[in-house]
């Protein structure tokens, strides 16, 4: 429930709060006092965007804010998931800063617009002739046969099977463009593995390879090199070793006369030992030494045939020569992986396909259970608005594809004249007949699930006499379940409201500015009698607004 409300510096208003209570509440005044301004201020707490136009005085910040009483809307969970806190009473805020900037805030917490808009949907519904047309749309008329139907939830669920089968038809889509693709390029990847494979390069220690060919292709050079090095330190009598034996001969008989030339001959004789090595592995590897030109063909075939696989698959090493040898493989072995992925995922598709098709039914079966009841009511109703004749047909029939919202095509047609044709909404109804019919709906509605605060815009333009009337008794019967306001320009609706507010314009400062009060008894009276006779109050004026509040 909308319990105060504060606009400040927007559009005619300077600053105007104003408390509310439950029931019905009649806003009334002349032509252009500024009522649309009210409900452009409420609008925008709500979420609509801003038209900076509309700030009064753009040097000063705007601010439109609302409290609201929630302990009868269930919104905890809503509030929760947003990570917002709760509160009974909840003030929303919205300012506008001289910068243009906007701002928004649920009990002090900045939000962004589409939360507050989600938010709005559920606090307060703002009926306007904009939204009479809404009527004539399918996704509106859905809303009502789901919400009477009790079936929303079924909704909610058909549309997250739908959502998912979606996905999975995306997900195999994309699979099988990808088994195709891997399809074709199967016998390329499969020729590159197995030419890999047939190469025996993989296993080779490339570095030894190379190091055979360098030694064989300088294999004079490397043999004059080390025949020199064997010359010098085994020739007798002038090679190293033939020397370093003298020394350490020496060092030997110097150790035993003092033991501190003990330590060079044990060097000595180390160095002695390590040159023995050295001079055993040149002697080796002369040994070794194989001028075979078939040896150095074979090495240099294996060469060229590591350097052009390297250069193909542009990479210079046999490691990672052998993971692009890993690549191939799995991508050769995954064609077989593509066909087990799409059998899993066609599974689940069947499968949830099944449960789409189960809840649409059940959604269907509980649309056509309300639909008797719910033209027997709105045939009732729009005798007692003054379409006497007027008849509605509800047609649901089947659809073979998954729709938004299950496998239902809706359509309400109106027969609004006696013996006239049955035609859609947008066809049959006028301006006039679309705002009874809209609120024939929201009186039903009102009786079957809790509404948040709903707002008419002047929903009785085009009607008057004992219409009204029975508009005004709606609307009063329609506010033992929910909140309601109404702008409207009838005395007889005006009369009806268990408070009564009137917007007016006044000087200040040599400025017009909008105002918005709440009439006394009297200054109700007085309202009321002018509504019906004009700015001249008659006796017979006075007397007839004192019988319609009475």
């Amino acid at each position: 429930m909308l319990s105060h409300l504060h606009i400040k510096n927007y559009a005619l208003i300077e600053d105007l709060q104003v408390d509310f209570n439950s029931g019905l509440t009649t806003i009334t005044g002349e032509t252009g006092a500024g009522k649309s301004i009210l409900l452009g201020g409420l609008s925008l707490v709500l979420g609509k965007r801003i038209d900076l136009s509309n700030i009064k005085n753009p040097s000063k910040k705007s601010i439109i804010e609302c409290v609201f009483q929630l302990e009868i809307y269930n919104l905890q969970s809503f509030f929760q998931t947003h990570d917002l806190e709760y509160e009974p009473e909840t003030i929303i805020r919205r300012e506008v800063l001289p910068s243009g900037k906007s701002r928004a805030f649920v009990n002090d917490s900045p939000v962004k617009l589409d939360l507050l808009q989600a938010l709005g949907r559920r606090l307060v519904d703002i009926h306007s002739q904009h939204e009479t047309l809404s009527l004539t749309q399918d996704a509106f008329q859905f809303q009502i046969i789901d919400a009477l139907g009790k079936t929303t939830a079924l909704v909610k669920d058909y549309s997250d099977f739908l959502s998912k089968n979606k996905a999975l038809q995306k997900e195999i889509t994309a699979l099988e463009l990808q088994k195709q693709q891997s399809k074709n390029e199967y016998d390329y990847h499969s020729f590159l593995r197995l030419e890999l494979e047939d190469s025996k390069v993989l296993n080779l220690d490339f570095e030894a390879l190379e190091s055979d060919y360098n030694t064989l292709s300088n294999l004079e050079a490397v043999q004059s090199e080390l025949e020199f090095a064997s010359q010098s330190l085994n020739a007798d009598d002038i090679g190293i070793n033939a020397h370093l034996l003298a020394l350490k001969q020496r060092f030997q008989k110097l150790g035993t006369i003092s033991s501190k030339y003990h330590s060079i001959s044990e060097r000595l004789n180390s160095i002695s030992i390590e040159l023995h090595d050295i001079s055993s592995d040149i002697d080796t590897e002369l040994n070794s030494l194989d001028p075979d030109p078939n040896r150095l063909s074979n090495i240099e075939t294996q060469l060229k045939k590591v350097h052009d696989l390297f250069n193909k698959h542009n990479v210079n090493s046999t490691d990672a020569l052998n993971e692009v040898y890993k690549a191939l493989q799995f991508k050769t072995a995954q064609l077989g992986d593509y066909e087990a992925r799409l059998n899993a995922l066609n599974i689940s598709l069947n499968e949830n396909t099944e449960k789409l098709k189960l809840t649409a039914d059940k959604i269907t079966k509980k649309r056509q259970a309300i639909l008797p009841k719910l033209k027997s009511e709105l045939e009732i109703l729009l005798q007692q608005l003054g379409m006497p004749h007027s008849k509605f047909k509800i047609n649901i029939t089947p659809s073979e594809s998954f729709l938004s919202n299950g496998k239902d095509c809706l359509s309400f047609l109106l027969q609004a004249n006696k013996g006239g044709q049955f035609l859609a909404l947008k066809k049959g109804a006028s301006g006039g007949e679309l705002s009874r019919i809209m609120l024939a709906v929201k009186f039903i509605l009102s009786k079957h699930q809790q509404l948040p605060t709903i707002m008419f815009d002047e929903i009785d333009t085009g009607v008057s006499g004992e219409i009204s009337n029975k508009m005004a008794s709606i609307m009063q019967e329609m506010s033992r379940y929910m909140q309601v306001f109404t702008i409207t320009h009838l005395p007889q609706i005006a009369a009806k409201g268990d408070a009564h507010f009137k917007v007016f314009k006044t000087e200040k400062n040599n400025s017009t500015i909008t105002k918005l009060k709440p009439l006394s008894s009297e200054e109700r009276l007085e309202e009321i009698a002018q509504m019906l006779g004009g700015l001249n109050l008659t006796a017979s004026a006075k007397a007839h607004a004192k019988q319609l509040l009475n």
